[in-house]
């Protein structure tokens, strides 16, 4: 039997973008596990999709991502950290976090 959480305890499992990392929408596809994603702090960044996320999370263009960017080549380069569903990318306009 699956306990149904109130609404508002769901909002609270949404991941929130952290101090350094940004949100921006997949623009197109490499392979190789790269992705060009265009930021929400108006920089392209060439990103890619760590190990430990490749065979858990499926990333198609179009998709709303979390960029964490490089130390070195931060506005050119990055990781991607986390990968929001449709339900996600609607909780994050009802927040303001997501145009």
């Amino acid at each position: 039997m699956v306990k149904k959480m109130p609404k508002e305890e769901e909002g609270e499992r949404l991941y929130i973008p952290e101090k350094g990392e940004v949100l921006g929408i997949v623009d197109q596809m490499f392979g190789n596990d790269r992705v060009r994603v265009r930021c929400r702090d108006g920089k392209i960044r060439n990103c890619r999709i760590p190990g430990r996320l490749r065979k858990r999370m499926w990333i198609l263009e179009g998709d709303v991502v979390v960029v964490k960017p490089w130390p070195v080549q931060g506005d050119e380069r990055g990781d991607i950290v986390f990968r929001y569903t449709k339900t996600q990318v609607e909780w994050l306009k009802k927040m303001g976090l997501w145009e």
